[in-house]
């Protein structure tokens, strides 16, 4: 360091202490702005991970609250057929039913019934209609004067004639499920009974006795 006075010396020592000293307040600097990124980064993935938990969550109550809601209508919202018994062996069923425990009122037209069967010669038999049918009333049990009614309580038990030969809408193409069809053809039925907006009840009638009042297995 020839020609270098001491003056020169202590001042280059002191230009590059600050230049340290600047480079390392720097380097702190960029090190607290990085961490402040990660951590917004962490509060927006959060974030966005909270929605869409919160989203699912939401989506799988609406789920449940209405598979809850089809199921209690289906359970309840049903017919319970009581018995079934011959009325007319040549066309129809005494049905005695009742609608399950909390079920709402029903009209008996929102009472739906189809019946099929096989004939002797395994043809295809199909008859189907509903609770409010001219050819048979929905009756009160234990109603003397036999008055048909448009609704259907819960808790009460009904009896409604079910005409199992449509014979009388086209008689040369009648379907006949009817006692005596069942009985000749030594055969079952299906019974289905629907509710709109609720369950459905099937049953399985087998005539053994044709005759009125006969009871229908």
């Amino acid at each position: 360091m020839s020609g270098t006075s001491s003056f020169e010396v202590s001042t280059m020592k002191n230009t590059n202490m600050k230049n340290n000293n600047t480079q390392e307040q720097d380097t702190m600097a960029a090190i607290g702005i990085g961490a402040m990124i990660v951590f917004i980064a962490l509060i927006l993935v959060a974030a966005v991970a909270a929605a869409v938990i919160i989203q699912t969550a939401e989506k799988l109550q609406q789920n449940a609250q209405s598979t809850g809601e089809d199921t209690t209508d289906e359970m309840s919202g049903k017919v319970q057929i009581l018995n079934v018994f011959v009325n007319d062996d040549a066309e129809s069923y005494e049905v005695y039913f009742r609608l399950a425990a909390g079920s709402d009122d029903t009209a008996d037209t929102g009472i739906l019934w189809q019946i099929s069967c096989s004939d002797q010669n395994g043809d295809f038999q199909y008859i189907a209609g509903d609770f409010g049918d001219t050819d048979g009333d929905v009756i009160g049990l234990g109603d003397d004067t036999a008055t048909d009614v448009d609704s259907v309580e819960a808790g009460v038990a009904y009896r409604f004639t079910l005409d199992a030969n449509d014979n009388a809408v086209a008689p040369a193409t009648a379907n006949d499920c009817s006692p005596s069809a069942l009985f000749n053809a030594n055969v079952k039925a299906t019974l289905y009974i629907h509710v709109v907006g609720g369950g459905t009840t099937y049953d399985i009638l087998k005539v053994n006795d044709a005759t009125e009042g006969a009871v229908v297995v």
